[in-house]
């Protein structure tokens, strides 16, 4: 039987690295190693104890017991996506390293060719999903975006452990091959927008003054006093039909 452990997990894919030459394929390969390693040690993630697969332009990583989440999510993040716009300084647009970063927390244990269980393969599909590639895309001088899982999101940045918002990620739902969830999609430097109005909704945070917004159940009856508006672009044929009311 198999050792049962949840752990901090760190996924990260360079975008375009197919399409450049083998010569701009080297230095986009030693700049992650080298951006995931600068960026670990100014956040005291401690990179040296990380279990990690490699596969030339991606890297999974399955942090220590006890790794910081709040710390890979903010400090950890805030220093990679510095690391990578000094990086791209002077580069020609074509040789820029931009990635695509996924957080997640779960069961993951090493096994023969990588890791076993559910979060390498959830984070996996985090990582490919459509949402978070056209998140990068619809961002061209961005020069990352990140996807946490609902755990992530939940337990660390709706509650308020981090200096990042829970206003500058977009609540997407994606379905990538066997796995259906729900993830949450920050772009540094275009927070709270949408990369995809069709597919995308504003996370729920704290409304102003810390309450809570009064929406009301669908199917509930307008209270005495409310009042309804329905508004219509164009020309309506409704014969009867009532479209608002006011008491």
């Amino acid at each position: 039987m198999g050792t049962f452990r949840r752990r901090l997990l760190l996924a990260v894919d360079a975008k375009g690295y197919g399409r450049v030459d083998v010569v701009t394929q080297r230095q986009l390969q030693e700049a992650i190693q080298k951006l995931l390693t600068e960026s670990a040690g100014a956040s005291g993630l401690a990179r040296e104890r990380w279990e990690t697969q490699v596969g030339g332009d991606s890297v999974l990583a399955v942090l220590p017991e006890g790794a910081s989440e709040p710390h890979l999510v903010d400090t950890f993040m805030h220093h990679l996506d510095a690391g990578l716009r000094e990086f791209n300084h002077g580069r020609v647009r074509e040789a820029w390293l931009r990635l695509r970063v996924a957080v997640h927390f779960g069961t993951a244990v090493p096994a023969a060719n990588g890791f076993e269980g559910r979060a390498p393969v959830e984070i996996g599909r985090m990582l490919d999903s459509a949402a978070l590639r056209s998140a990068l895309d619809a961002a061209p001088d961005a020069c990352m975006a990140l996807a946490v899982s609902s755990t992530v999101f939940n337990d660390v940045i709706r509650e308020a452990y981090t200096t990042v918002r829970a206003q500058e990620f977009r609540e997407v739902r994606i379905e990538e091959k066997e796995y259906a969830g729900r993830i949450w999609i920050r772009v540094p430097g275009h927070d709270g927008q949408a990369p995809d109005p069709g597919t995308v909704e504003p996370a729920q945070g704290c409304a102003e003054g810390g309450e809570t917004p009064d929406v009301r159940p669908p199917g509930t009856p307008t209270a005495p006093g409310d009042t309804v508006v329905q508004v219509i672009s164009g020309t309506v044929h409704a014969p009867g039909a009532v479209f608002g009311i006011s008491k």
